[in-house]
Formats: structure tokens, sequence, C-alpha cells
């Protein structure tokens, strides 16, 4: 059984199973994806699918994620079970469509909401117009991470891109660098010893990511920046400076997800099915990061993480649909999994009590963590593509004594719709489920030293 990109499949009459077969071409150089799976990839189909209509020619069809469509291209509400008529109403609050390409990330900032898509354009919105765009020469725009006055894109070419908003004109944005800069680039060139093997007979610099670029995400204090890649790596950069601190070669297969956690440590989920979690040590020259410990190893692939704002759960969506997570206060032992999908997890985001689930099913559960116990509020449907991406900031008009949120959903309909959830908004019969720890497939701990020990 191989664990590599699209060697997995998941079947309709079992639920989640191993793979046999199924399509992620890359041929000289160029990806040809076939909505490219989680395990490693993102479920992309070409820019030439631009139309659900015609579903028969399109990649999509041969993808065992779209099992809920078919050639005569149903609504989404044809999808539903028997069950999904008890759900609660969508607290959708509106869309944001602009067709030029589907949509991989989003962050919002303030009164501001940034989306990246495959038309390797930026756009910006605010009070949920259109306010400004840029564009990057080239690479998909795979994640997007605000600090400050500055905005950092990651691509599907494996760069970095550093962009900052003119203080006279605030729709103008400037790309004011490109992680690695070109003079360290050059720099290291020369050195023999900073190329690393990456393939048989192909070897690069260190310090750049030689496949795309599949997440960013910032430490609190906003000094380093972590970039996770299909190249099995992760790297840390430092914000001030755009110098590339560390590379680290995390996985045996693609990393899709990088987290910051707590107790300077970092947390990484990959296509070859593990969880890991560094330490993070400061040192004089930069960091030094170790293996800690191996929190999950299963077959199936790790395509999104995400921790709560108080920094005591980390979550961790896989391609089987299900939601795992791990409990800070008990020494990072398996809290339990939420079950509320169909198919694979493609993006997770937390805010307040509240944690969000995007799926290929097209759906995002709502699920509210109270008294130690998680519960599914609503399934949030009305995409009619996979659910990409997911950002979430606080909703100041709630009333008195309340706690909403707006949440922000990106898909690969290449829409970007609102909704306003409430924590207070009562449990409905939907047909998710909370399971607590199971015994989960044997996961080696590692010392800080990155020694393995017996797990206990």
């Amino acid at each position: 059984m191989q664990s590599k990109r699209g060697k997995r499949s998941i079947s309709e009459e079992t639920g989640p199973v191993l793979f046999d077969a199924v399509s992620s071409v890359r041929d000289s150089g160029q990806q040809q994806s076939l909505m490219e799976t989680s395990f490693g990839h993102d479920h992309s189909f070409t820019e030439r699918d631009h139309n659900f209509s015609d579903f028969s020619s399109s990649p999509m069809s041969k993808s065992p994620w779209s099992s809920h469509m078919n050639s005569a291209n149903p609504s989404y509400d044809e999808t539903l079970s028997d069950d999904d008529d008890e759900f609660s109403p969508n607290v959708l609050m509106g869309s944001l469509v602009r067709e030029e390409g589907h949509i991989y990330s989003l962050a919002a900032a303030g009164d501001l909401l940034y989306t990246g898509s495959d038309s390797k354009n930026i756009r910006v919105w605010k009070n949920q117009k259109e306010f400004s765009g840029f564009k990057a020469n080239s690479g998909l725009v795979k994640a997007i991470v605000i600090s400050g006055d500055r905005i950092f894109t990651g691509h599907q070419d494996g760069k970095i891109r550093v962009w900052k908003a003119s203080s006279k004109n605030p729709s103008s944005h400037k790309r004011i660098g490109t992680l690695p800069k070109i003079k360290d680039y050059i720099k290291h060139s020369v050195k023999p010893s900073s190329y690393v093997e990456v393939k048989r007979n192909r070897n690069v610099l260190w310090l750049k990511h030689s496949d795309a670029i599949s997440c960013l995400s910032l430490t609190v204090d906003e000094t380093l920046i972590y970039s996770a890649s299909w190249d099995k790596t992760f790297k840390v950069w430092k914000v001030t400076d755009s110098k590339c601190l560390e590379s680290v070669t995390a996985h045996d297969d693609a990393v899709n997800s990088v987290v910051v956690g707590f107790d300077s440590l970092v947390f990484t989920g990959s296509a070859d099915g593990t969880v890991k979690a560094w330490r993070r040590e400061v040192q004089v020259k930069g960091t030094k990061h170790y293996l800690f410990q191996t929190l999950l190893k299963q077959e199936c692939a790790v395509t999104s993480l995400a921790i709560n704002p108080d920094a005591t759960i980390l979550y961790a969506g896989s391609s089987d649909g299900i939601v795992n997570f791990w409990e800070r206060e008990r020494q990072l032992s398996h809290g339990g999994a939420l079950r509320g999908h169909k198919l694979a997890i493609l993006c997770l985001v937390t805010a307040g009590n509240i944690v969000f689930s995007g799926s290929a099913d097209m759906g995002i559960c709502v699920w509210k963590r109270a008294n130690g116990d998680h519960i599914c509020l609503s399934l949030l449907t009305g995409h009619t593509g996979p659910v990409k991406c997911l950002a979430a900031e606080r909703d100041h008009e709630c009333g008195s004594g309340e706690r909403g949120w707006i949440l922000y959903s990106g898909s690969l309909d290449k829409s970007v719709k609102m909704w306003r959830v409430s924590e207070y908004t009562p449990p409905t019969g939907n047909g998710c489920s909370t399971t607590m720890p199971t015994t989960l497939l044997s996961a080696p701990s590692f010392s800080v030293q990155g020694r393995i020990s017996a797990a206990k």
C-alpha cells in the first residue's frame, strides 16, 4: 500500500477507504490536476474547467471526491441525505462573486477581506464590495497571512511574496519583496553546502521551496513566519528582514498544513497521514526545531490544522471527513473525533468556542466546545463546489450579551460566502457526532532531542 499522493480514493459504498487509483499527473514540470487530492495536493481542477454545467468533460467528474455530482449537474439539495432536512436554516448574509478563478485562500484583517485564486489575483474587499486588487506575475495564490501593514502570499511556484498598501492610497498595493530574497539566493547559490537533494539527481537550494506552498502561519508576536510545502518541508522566516532561518524536512510526503502552537511547539499535518509536533529553540543565528511527538499516524491524509484562540486544543482535519483533536491540559492526549462530513475535510478555522470545518462535500460544519464536549450547532450549505478555505472575525453587530462571528468561506465554485454565526444557536439534530478518544494506529513519541521513545 502506497502513501504517496494520488494513490487513495473514496468509495460511496464503504465510506472513506484506501485509494486504488486517482489522477494527479505531473509531466515535465507542468501539473495537470484532476482535482488533485488532499494527499499532498489541492482539490483543484484546471482553469479550462470554468463551467460546472459541462461536468461530464471536467476533471472533477473523474475525481472520487466528486461522487456527489454527476453529468446531470444536480443541485446541491439533491446531494443531501434524508436526514438533512433537519438542518437549521443557513445564516447566509451574501456572496462575493467575481468570475475569475477558484478561491484557494482567505484572510480577514480589520474591515478588509483578502481573497486568493488560481487567476493569480489577490482581491481586497471592504463592506462586501471590491475595494482593490493586485496580481502576482506567477503562481496560484495558495495562502495569505497579514502582519501589520504587510501581506504575505504563498504561491504554487514555491515563492512567498510580500505586499504593502500605499500610505497615500490604501487601495493601491505594491510588491515589496519575495522570499527568499534574490541577494540571499545568489549568496547561497555559490556554496555547494547550500544544496540538498529533493529527487534523484536533482539538487536545490535549501532556502527555497522546490514545490508549491500549501500553508503559511505566523507566531503570536509576528516575528517569525512558517511556510509548509508539497516538497515535504517547512521553512522558518524572519519577518523583519525576510531571511530564511531554517528548513526542516518534516514528512515523507507533502506537508499540507503548519500551525504555530503553544509551549514553543509547531504542528504539521501531511499527506503521509501524520500529525507531528516540533519543539522550537531560539538560537543565536536563528532557530532549531526538534521532533517532539507524533500525535497521529493513519492511512488517510491530514489536510488541515487549527488551534483554538485559547491555545488549548489542536484540531486536525483528514481526507476521511473526520476532525481529530488533542488537548493541551492532558499533555496532548487524543481528545476525540468530530464526524459531520461525508467527504474530505479541506479547511479548518476556530473562533471563540467555535470550530468551523469546510469539506469537499460542499458543506461547513459549525461545532461548539462547551464543558469539554463538542456539539454540532448547524451545517451551512450553499456552495456548489468544495469549500477550500475559511476565515472568521468577530461580529460587532451582535446584541448585548451575545457572542457571534462572521464567517467567510471560499470555494472552488469561484465564490466567497459570508455567514453570521452565533455561539448561542441551539444545536440541531443533523447527524453530526462526536466520538470520545479511540485507539489510534500506533504512533511513536519523540523526546525533545528527536530520539524515538516507547509509546505509553
